[in-house]
C-alpha cells in the first residue's frame, strides 16, 4: 500500500467536515461517520449533537444508534434536553435501541429527571438492560402524572422479573390509564405467585377490552389451577381479540376440558378466531371436536384451511 493511502485518516477528514459552514455538508459528514462503523467516530458524533443547526443534531442523534458504549449513551442523554422536539425524539429512539449493558452507567443517574421527556426516554433506554439499580426509581415513577412515564416504569419493573416488585405491579394494574393497566398485567407473566394470578383473573373483568386481552394472554404464563375456569368464561367475551387470547392460553395450559366450548366457536364469522380455534383443537386432539372441524376443511380462508386439516390429522393419528 502506498504512503499516500497509509497516511489517509478518514475519520479525521470527516471530523474536519463537521466545521464546514454548510449545514448540508455537516449532515453528510455525520452520515459518513455513521457509515464508517468506527468507534473513533463517537466523539465526533457527540460533538455534532451539539451543532447550531437542529437538522445536524437530529442526524447525529440518529447516527449514534449504530454505536455502543457509555459515551454514546451520555451524548444521547444530553440531547434529551434539546430545544428541538425532533432532536429529542431522535435521541429517545436511539437510546431505546441501545442494548449495550455499559450504557446503563450513563443512564442510571438520570432516572430522577424532572423533565418528562427525558425521564420517559431514560426509562425506555434502561429497560432491556435489566439493571437492578433501576427498580427503585421505576417504582417511584409509577406515581408520575405522565402516562408515558408510568408505562415505561412498568416496563422496567417487568423486565427485572423480581418477585419483590409484585405489589407495585398489582397497584399499576389498577391505574386509571388503560395502557398502564395493560402493560402491568403483561409484566406479571414472570410470576407464578397466587397474588399475580389473582390480579390477572381480576383483569379479565376490566372495562377495557385491551386489558382483558392482556390478562387472557398472560394467564398462560403465570396462571395456576384457578385460571382455567376464568379463561373458559372469557371465551364468551364480546371482543373476539380477547376470545383469541383465551383460546390460545387454554391450549398452552393443556385444558382439554375446554375443547367442547372452543369447538362451537368454529362457526363464528371471524377468520382469525377460527384459525386459532382450529390450531388449539389440533393440540388438544379431542375426538368429539372432529365434526366441527370437518365443516371447515374447505374454509375460504387459507390459514383456517391449513389449521383445520392439520388438526384433523392430529386427531386421526
Amino acid at each position: 500500500m502506498s504512503a499516500l493511502f497509509e497516511d489517509f485518516d478518514e475519520i479525521g477528514e470527516l471530523a474536519e467536515a463537521l466545521d464546514d459552514p454548510s449545514p448540508g455538508a455537516r449532515i453528510m459528514a455525520v452520515m459518513e461517520l455513521a457509515d464508517s462503523a468506527d468507534p473513533a467516530a463517537i466523539p465526533h458524533l457527540a460533538r455534532a449533537i451539539a451543532d447550531a443547526v437542529a437538522g445536524v443534531r437530529k442526524q447525529a442523534a440518529q447516527a449514534l444508534t449504530d454505536f455502543d458504549g457509555p459515551d454514546t449513551a451520555a451524548a444521547l442523554v444530553g440531547a434529551l434536553t434539546d430545544s428541538d422536539p425532533a432532536v429529542i425524539d431522535a435521541a429517545a429512539i436511539s437510546l431505546k435501541e441501545l442494548k449495550d449493558p455499559a450504557a446503563g452507567d450513563a443512564i442510571l443517574p438520570h432516572l430522577d429527571a424532572t423533565d418528562t421527556l427525558k425521564l420517559t426516554a431514560c426509562l425506555a433506554g434502561i429497560k432491556e438492560l435489566r439493571r437492578a439499580e433501576a427498580m427503585g426509581p421505576a417504582i417511584n415513577a409509577l406515581q408520575h402524572s405522565d402516562t408515558g412515564v408510568r408505562i415505561e416504569a412498568v416496563g422496567v419493573i417487568g423486565w427485572l422479573q423480581d418477585e419483590g416488585s409484585l405489589p407495585a405491579l398489582r397497584d399499576a394494574a389498577t391505574d386509571d390509564d388503560t395502557q398502564v393497566r395493560r402493560t402491568a398485567l403483561a409484566a406479571l407473566g414472570f410470576s407464578k405467585s397466587e397474588h399475580a394470578e389473582a390480579t390477572l383473573i381480576k383483569g379479565l373483568s376490566d372495562a377495557a377490552w385491551m386489558v382483558r386481552e392482556a390478562a387472557a394472554e398472560t394467564l398462560a404464563k403465570a396462571g395456576g389451577g384457578l385460571c382455567v375456569s376464568h379463561l373458559r368464561s372469557a371465551l364468551a367475551d364480546e371482543f373476539w381479540q380477547v376470545r383469541v387470547k383465551a383460546v390460545r392460553s387454554l391450549g398452552k395450559l393443556g385444558a382439554t376440558e375446554a375443547a367442547v366450548e372452543i369447538a362451537p366457536m368454529m362457526d363464528l364469522s371471524i377468520p382469525n378466531l377460527r384459525k386459532e380455534c382450529a390450531a388449539v383443537l389440533g393440540e388438544m386432539a379431542v375426538v368429539e371436536t372432529l365434526p366441527y372441524l370437518e365443516k371447515y376443511v374447505d374454509d375460504p380462508d387459507p390459514d383456517v384451511r391449513k389449521n383445520v386439516r392439520w388438526a384433523m390429522g392430529r386427531i386421526a393419528a
